[in-house]
Formats: structure tokens, sequence, C-alpha cells
């Protein structure tokens, strides 16, 4: 089907199924022009939270469909691939927190939106990249069980002061683990006007040479301080960025910085899901119920 044909048929089942399409930072450029919200993890949770629809396509990965899910267990959450599913996420299990627990039976758990709602279920509150040292720096604790990127745990401890616990002790996201020092020294020599948005996720050498350290919400507040960037995270964001900015220059750090688990959705699967109702998301009523306590916490703490 034609891409204007597939737009159409994708608003038509909208109407249809009193649906409204979620889509993040990360998605193919086809996918966030159809979005009826698009952002980063945490503005995707908050506009979980009051939806007005029946049907939500969530055009992310499995754990963002999941959250949707447990703030919304009445509505039918669809996820239109099966392959949308993220990497770091899958690397934390319950077993290295209950171990992590054992050993700082003190300690409150943290952790990331980007784990999957069993982990989410053992935590005491949930954060995201945006909110992360903000929460951290609330929290009545000088140490911290802090999971699953080791990275964005360290910006925390560098941001709080406390001491963080990591779990799992290498959690990482592939994509910004790609960055480095040498991405760095080209981008100051091919765009020298150029200043350095850097993710947390970044490994910690890259992060100390950035011009700021911002999630990929952070990057759209803060883009208008200058006239031209260089984009130290996943590829898409700078067409999201571009689009909203079309006065300011924008560069990839790496063309080659992309999240397969974002890419897994096209428009064809957003067409697909709408008309099939597939793939729904589910969670266990107990796992929701204490995972969504961890993420209103987030939400009211930040």
């Amino acid at each position: 089907m034609e891409k204007e044909k597939l737009i159409e048929e994708i608003t038509r089942l909208k109407k249809e199924r009193n649906a409204i399409i979620m889509a993040h930072n990360y998605q193919l450029p086809e996918v966030q022009d159809i979005a009826d919200f698009l952002g980063d993890s945490l503005e995707l949770a908050r506009k979980a939270v009051n939806v007005d629809a029946d049907v939500i396509v969530f055009a992310g990965v499995d754990f963002m469909a999941e959250t949707a899910k447990i703030l919304n267990p009445e509505k039918t959450v669809l996820i239109p691939a099966r392959g949308a599913t993220c990497a770091m996420a899958n690397m934390l299990t319950v077993k290295h927190i209950l171990e992590a627990k054992k050993e700082y039976p003190d300690a409150p758990v943290v952790l990331y939106v980007n784990s999957t709602a069993e982990t989410k279920a053992l935590a005491d509150v949930t954060v995201t990249s945006a909110n992360a040292a903000k929460v951290v720096s609330k929290l009545d604790s000088d140490v911290v069980i802090f999971g699953p990127d080791k990275n964005l745990g360290h910006y925390v401890a560098k941001m709080t002061g406390k001491k963080i616990i990591p779990v799992p002790p290498n959690g990482h996201c592939y994509v910004h683990r790609k960055f480095t020092l040498e991405d760095v020294e080209r981008a100051r020599k091919l765009y020298p006007n150029a200043k350095l948005m850097v993710h947390p996720e970044c490994e910690p050498e890259v992060q100390e040479q950035a011009d700021i350290i911002v999630s990929t919400g952070g990057m759209i507040k803060r883009a208008p301080e200058w006239n031209e960037w260089v984009v130290f995270t996943e590829r898409e964001m700078v067409y999201r960025l571009q689009k909203l900015y079309p006065n300011i220059k924008f560069h990839p750090a790496r063309e080659d910085a992309t999240c397969i688990g974002m890419k897994a959705i096209t428009l064809q699967h957003v067409y697909e899901s709408l008309r099939d109702m597939k793939y729904r998301v589910e969670v266990p009523k107990e796992t929701a119920e204490k995972a969504r306590k961890a993420i209103e916490r987030m939400l009211e703490m930040s």
C-alpha cells in the first residue's frame, strides 16, 4: 500500500477504534509524523495517565507499552511489532534486584523506566533520564540500588553525591555505548561552531566532553539556547529536533546510532496493528499494581 493510502487508512481506523498513537522520539520519521503524542519516556508516561481513548497504539519498545498498560489497565494497549524490544531493559532480572537487596537491605530500589514490568514491581520508584537525578536527590538514603543503565547511574551519582549500586553491574544501551571520544573529536573538527548535547546513557568520558548532558526531552527544551548542535543519541532524534527548530542546525554524532527495537515499527505495522488489533500488551494484575505504585511515585516526585 502506498504511503498516502496507509496514512488515510490509519486515520480512518483511529476514528473507528477511538484510538490514539503514542510514539517515542527514536521512531522512524514516517511514524513520528502520524503520532498524536510524541515524546521521551517521561512525557509519554505523563500523557498515558489521562488518555481519552479506548485504544493506545504504542510506537516505541515493549517496556514503554507495558508502562502505558500499567497506567491504563482498562484500556487496550497495542504494540505494532513483536520485535520492538529494548536490549538494556532485558539485561535486568528479578534475581539481580533480590541479590542487591540482600547486600543492601535498607537501600531503595530505583529503576529506570527502561525495565520490564516484573522488575518495576520490585522498585520503590522509577525514573527516566529526564528526572533521575531529581528523584534520587529527594530520597532519604545515601545508598541507592539503581538499574539497569550503569552510565545513567554514574551521572546520577555525580549529580547527587550518593552511592549508586548498579544492577546489573554492566547494564547499558548498545546505541549510546557506540559513542566514543573519537566521535567527540570528529564533531568538534567538523562543526567548530556547534555545541554537543549528550544523552546520560553515553559513556562517562563522553559525558565529560559534553556542553550539556540531557535526556531527549531536555534536548528539545535546551535546543533554542544555541544555533548549532551535534546530537549524541539515537539518530532519529535529529529528525524530531530539525522539525521543531528549522532555523537551528542539528547533526547526528554517528549515522549508525540506530536502535533496532525502535526501528522494528513501520507505518505498515501501525496500520496492521489498528486493523487487526494486534499485538495486545498484557501485564499480570499483581505485577501491574506493584509497578504502578513505583511509576506514580515518580510522577509525583518529578
